[in-house]
């Protein structure tokens, strides 16, 4: 069960050739095979299946009540009520896919891998992810998306983190699932402040006009991302899909904020 996110070994300074440098460096290896086994990364149980074990699993906050447009998060049972928001002004995506809520220990999960470079914590979200997308895809195929855009980070951000994390969880749904990706389709034109800390009203402005599409879209797109939080970042994006050809613009994302 989750108790808090344990540091991982290779953050420790044991020393070189000790038993427990040895030791910890074969357990964190094994973490990272593309095999079903290893340690949790949450309380570091051995019995892991892809990065976190049952009982953590479990423990993640599933998004099950939410909007059935945005998927932002709702206090009573049903996912076919459109919130509030979009009943004032409906986004022009067709609909959000989510399902988890951004709170701990999801947030904490994503934050060390966006933020660190620690891809170990986003190894079972983003098998999860997958695994969830494949099966909605395969009970209703008519949402099959032609192509998956990774929402696109500017260059300089870009080497400054080192990866584009939207472009990572592309890769991988586009693997289990067929659907070619890109990253190429759609580019920043200009840097913006970080989003980070910014109210709706500011993200949007802050957005407005930044995306430039390279060619024409196929008809059905899906943009993949970390986490949509007030929506600014796809809503902006899925606009210049639109205004370049696509017909219809989903957004596929690990979570979603509570508002």
């Amino acid at each position: 069960m989750i108790k808090g996110l344990r540091s991982l070994s290779t953050l420790l300074t044991p020393k070189v050739n000790s038993k427990e440098w040895i030791h910890g460096s074969v357990r964190d290896l094994r973490g990272l095979l593309p095999s079903g086994g290893g340690q949790c990364v949450a309380c570091l149980s051995p019995d892991a299946h892809f990065g976190l074990c049952a009982p953590c699993r479990q423990d993640l906050p599933a998004n099950r009540w939410h909007c059935r447009c945005c998927a932002l998060p709702l206090a009573f049972a049903g996912d076919q009520t459109l919130c509030g928001q979009c009943l004032q002004d409906l986004p022009p995506f067709s609909r959000v896919i989510a399902p988890w809520r951004y709170r701990f220990p999801v947030d904490s999960m994503i934050q060390r891998y966006k933020y660190n470079g620690q891809r170990v914590f986003a190894r079972p979200l983003i098998h999860d992810f997958t695994d969830h997308l494949v099966s909605i895809l395969d009970a209703s195929p008519e949402h099959r998306p032609d192509l998956l855009v990774a929402s696109p980070m500017h260059p300089a951000r870009r080497r400054k983190r080192g990866f584009n994390q939207a472009a990572d969880i592309a890769e991988q749904i586009s693997k289990r699932s067929g659907i070619p990706w890109t990253t190429d389709l759609v580019t920043r034109n200009r840097r913006t402040r970080p989003q980070r800390g910014l109210n709706r009203e500011e993200r949007q402005a802050n957005l407005r006009g930044i995306y430039r599409v390279a060619s024409t879209p196929p008809s059905s797109i899906a943009i993949v991302d970390d986490v949509v939080t007030t929506g600014a970042t796809a809503r902006s994006l899925t606009e210049a899909l639109l205004a370049a050809g696509a017909a219809d613009v989903q957004v596929w994302a690990l979570a979603r904020t509570p508002g």
